[in-house]
């Protein structure tokens, strides 16, 4: 299974027709990106070094400290606190000799390391042909992707083992010579992680049989010799605990992402469960090892060991984070035969490999079932359901062209600017979600720290930054706040009106506007989707300088708050929504803001009259309400109105006039584009 054909080797040719300022620009980007991975690197020892002992490595303390489970003479499993192999164990047990600082910082350096070793390793595996450009660049961005993923970031911190069998499979694969040492590398592998002796039947169906026969003489013999230095052990580990059911955390907890576990989430028990899992996990490894099997013959072979590391992860009773780093492997697979959907599936794996699952998908009862599985659903998806392409497909190489118009960006003398093109076709529905999921809970993430978390952290400033902007109204005679709130608050159904308006269309008429331009004008809706994704930064950076007390938390000035009732202002933390966002993100209003940007684009965009005056009603009524409920400022209107007309401005600067213009200029329709290139 050697992948001696495909190396990553840039081809002969290319010094010959290269120039030699892209030879230097290539360079540069290599270097580049290899800082970045350093960067990564720098900063997660760091996260893992500067934390006091007793928060960190706890994994490794709990095994080989002063008090870890290798240092007792009884009973590896007594506490269930140890969940690997006696083989691993016996492995570990010369560490206990070690000190625990020097340990520590041993073992942190030692797994970056093994880390590094495994993105070259994954690196040079791509499958041929790899052009001079991937070649090279493709080393650096696997081990940043391999920095930024929660399974290398968990193993890093709890300082655990489960980078070792990955790569030992992978040297195996790709760098052993000879089947025997391939079969002794993976034997190992499957010694420390039993699943991972599912890599035996591909080998064994992809005509390498003396490996298959190597890694399980070299698994039972590890197997052996742990059973006979540690006989109590190997039984409480594979008789009573069945290959390690029942160690580590709850089984059915949201880290273990195994099929076993999501059965027990689904409330299922008892020997229906067994059953069931059973069941399930032996069709589940049948169909990934034939999909392994063709990936292997079709000259893909590191998505064939993907594949079957995916298929390892659903069918073992246990899978903790940190053993999830089959599925990043997966992103070498090529999926859609269109150049737009080329990229879903690598976007889908790195968002599901470097996110938690609160920030892919909204906290919502409906969605906990795809919330809580959702790693086990994208190794699922890989080893049995994602159509990944052949070689011999022509979409491989060549996928479906993009149609696009000429749209030449503004400042083409800037090199970081030059002439775009306009993607007249809509984009992928599953990438926007994504996009939107992650951008708001990022922005949620960003609105919080601004106050240093809490807003309690940040009170003191942002009154002192209200009363700023309180003085400045009065001076620019625009303080109408308190009349406008005080007026809506006496008149019932005015008040009842704008606080249904303030709390319900905030979020409801952005999104419908993009479904509408996402179905009917794809290519405004890019266009649009940009200009609101400006804005949205640009506010998030005025949160972060200039935390501001709306009307409602200024406590000396009478504000009447209509939509979350009377403040405590007692306590240090306040008011209904301090738990889940923080308050004093008010200058700019993205309320109005957002608001102000509906109405611009419909107003541009909507063919009748009538629907141009609705959409321009919105930030009316919007600015309205913010003010009679007491949320912001006339100021911050203005403010969000400013972080608006600036999104616009920055989509145009960078990217040209709209879909529309840019096509009719380039003698095209409305619709999408004749005129082609291979993307």
């Amino acid at each position: 299974m050697a992948n001696a054909d495909h190396g990553g080797r840039p081809a002969e040719g290319f010094g010959a027709t290269a120039t030699g300022g892209a030879h230097t620009r290539l360079r540069a980007a290599r270097l580049g990106l290899w800082l970045i991975a350093a960067v990564l690197a720098a900063r997660q020892v760091a996260a893992v070094l500067a934390t006091p002992r007793g928060e960190r490595l706890t994994d490794l303390e709990t095994w080989v400290g002063p008090n870890g489970v290798l240092h007792v003479n009884g009973s590896l499993y007594a506490s269930t606190r140890f969940t690997g192999t006696p083989f691993g164990g016996l492995a570990l047990k010369p560490l206990t000799r070690s000190a625990e600082q020097a340990l520590g910082w041993g073992w942190t350096f030692g797994t970056l390391l093994l880390v590094v070793a495994l993105g070259l390793i994954a690196a040079r595996a791509l499958p041929p042909p790899v052009g001079r450009r991937t070649a090279l660049l493709a080393a650096p961005v696997a081990v940043s992707l391999l920095m930024l993923s929660l399974p290398v970031r968990n193993t890093l911190w709890l300082g655990q083992t489960s980078i070792i069998p990955v790569l030992l499979v992978l040297l195996g694969c790709f760098t052993a010579r000879g089947q025997r040492t391939s079969g002794l590398l993976i034997g190992v592998a499957a010694a420390l992680q039993p699943t991972l002796l599912l890599f035996t039947p591909l080998l064994w169906c992809t005509g390498r049989r003396r490996a298959a026969l190597a890694t399980g003489v070299t698994f039972a013999a590890c197997t052996g010799l742990a059973w006979a230095a540690m006989p109590h052990d190997s039984h409480r580990y594979w008789v009573h605990h069945m290959a390690g059911v029942g160690l580590g955390g709850p089984a059915d907890g949201l880290a273990n992402q195994s099929l076993h576990g999501a059965l027990l989430r689904l409330g299922l028990n008892g020997p229906l469960e067994v059953a069931l899992f059973l069941t399930l996990g032996a069709a589940v490894a049948v169909l990934a090892l034939r999909r392994a099997v063709r990936c292997f013959r079709d000259g893909q072979l590191l998505l064939a060991v993907a594949i079957t590391g995916c298929a390892a992860i659903v069918v073992s009773p246990t899978a903790w984070q940190h053993q999830l780093l089959w599925v990043l492997l997966t992103v070498a697979g090529r999926v859609g035969r269109r150049a737009s959907d080329r990229y879903v599936w690598p976007v889908t794996v790195i968002v599901v490999m470097t996110l938690p699952a609160k920030m892919i998908l909204p906290n919502m009862a409906s969605l906990n079932p795809v919330r809580d599985n959702v790693v086990l659903l994208a190794a699922l998806a890989a080893a049995t359901a994602v159509p990944f392409l052949s070689r011999t497909s022509p979409y491989y190489r060549a996928p479906l062209p993009v149609a696009y118009a000429p749209a030449p960006a503004r400042f083409r003398h800037l090199p970081l600017l030059p002439a775009l093109r306009r993607v007249l076709t809509r984009p992928s529905l599953l990438l926007e979600l994504l996009l939107l999921r992650v951008t708001y809970a990022a922005y949620s993430q960003v609105r919080l720290a601004a106050t240093g978390g809490s807003n309690s952290a940040g009170r003191a400033e942002a009154e002192e930054h209200g009363m700023q902007i309180y003085d400045l109204e009065r001076t620019l005679r625009l303080d109408i706040e308190r009349w406008v709130n005080h007026t809506v608050a006496g008149t019932g159904w005015l008040r009842e009106f704008l606080d249904q308006y303030y709390t319900s269309f905030h979020f409801v008429v952005p999104l419908a506007v993009l479904a509408v331009l996402y179905w009917r004008r794809p290519g405004d809706y890019r266009w649009a989707r940009s200009a609101l994704g400006f804005a949205t930064l640009l506010a998030l950076v005025g949160f972060w300088l200039y935390p501001l007390a709306p009307p409602r938390l200024m406590p000396t000035l009478g504000f009447i708050d209509t939509v979350h009732g009377v403040q405590d202002f007692s306590r240090p933390d306040y008011g209904t929504l301090t738990a889940l966002t923080n308050q004093y993100a008010a200058m700019p209003s993205l309320h109005f803001g957002w608001s102000l940007w509906c109405g611009v684009v419909i107003a541009v965009l909507a063919s009748r009259w009538w629907t141009k005056a609705l959409g321009l009603l919105h930030p009316l009524l919007t600015a309205l309400s913010i003010v009679a409920t007491a949320n912001h400022w006339v100021l911050d209107a203005a403010g969000g109105a400013v972080a608006v007309a600036a999104g616009f401005g920055l989509t145009y600067l960078l990217s040209g006039p709209r879909a529309a213009a840019t096509a009719a200029a380039a003698g095209h329709e409305r619709t999408p584009a004749r005129k082609t290139v291979r993307g």
